[in-house]
């Protein structure tokens, strides 16, 4: 509870310190809006069809990246970790792609996926592997060599070992894996949108939104819902963490 007041105080601290700037005559009004008038235009956007149908796409690609990425990173990790010979094979290949930023593919994803939602939701999983991808292999580098002789001499096969010893231990790295990674998915999914031109979805709507007269306010509107989806996003996952692997 104290953590949480504590949390609360300082939100209300950083609003005050932005409704000073914002209505500071240094400050021109349409460059910084106040968030009295940010919470304003938040309340009548979410009555609004329109915006609401671009949040639950942004919400529904996003949901289906990380169901992706965690169904190819969980078991590419269980065996890069398992086998030295497929792990020292691959190493350059994998270092060589994973500091490409996602960004930087969207040319390419545009030529080959176009301008619909498999452009968005194929860079989301790119940028959301490496992390799930990288706890899962320095999990099993850390697995006790106790647990995996005992399993073996109870008769344990190999793919035994792997799915009942390796990956249960694994799995409070796995969860953090998901955790990182599902913030980055959301990063380079609203960047997908705002410069990739899609037609739907929180980046599209701040895109908009910035065009022709400049709605900063709306601007804002956009970004202040993609942080607090992050902020629920993260906060669920660590809640899972603790109930499922609080040991």
């Amino acid at each position: 509870m104290r953590a949480f007041t504590r949390g609360l105080l300082g939100i209300a601290g950083f609003l005050v310190l932005w409704e000073l700037v914002g209505r500071s005559p240094f400050i021109p009004a349409h460059a910084l809006p106040p968030p009295s008038v940010v919470v304003g235009e938040l309340v009548t956007q979410l009555t609004s069809p329109s915006f609401i149908s671009h949040v639950v796409a942004t919400v529904l690609a996003l949901l289906i990246a990380i169901v992706i990425a965690v169904a190819i990173a969980v078991p590419s990790g269980l065996v890069l970790g398992s086998v030295p010979a497929v792990r020292h094979a691959t190493r350059a290949v994998i270092e060589f792609l994973r500091p490409i930023p996602s960004v930087a593919l969207i040319p390419l994803a545009l030529v080959m996926l176009g301008f619909g939602p498999e452009t968005k939701i194929t860079l989301a999983v790119y940028a959301a592997l490496w992390p799930i991808l990288f706890n899962t292999i320095y999990a099993l580098d850390e697995l006790d060599p106790l647990l995996v002789d005992t399993a073996r001499v109870f008769g344990t096969g190999r793919m035994g070992v792997l799915f009942l010893v390796a990956l249960p231990s694994a799995l409070p790295f796995v969860l953090t894996g998901i955790r990182l990674a599902a913030t980055t998915a959301l990063i380079v999914m609203v960047s997908v949108e705002l410069m990739a031109g899609s037609q739907i979805g929180i980046g599209y709507f701040i895109m908009e939104a910035r065009s022709g007269p400049g709605r900063m306010d709306q601007v804002l509107v956009g970004t202040v819902v993609a942080g607090t989806i992050g902020v629920l996003l993260n906060n669920g996952l660590e809640r899972v963490r603790r109930r499922w692997v609080a040991w």
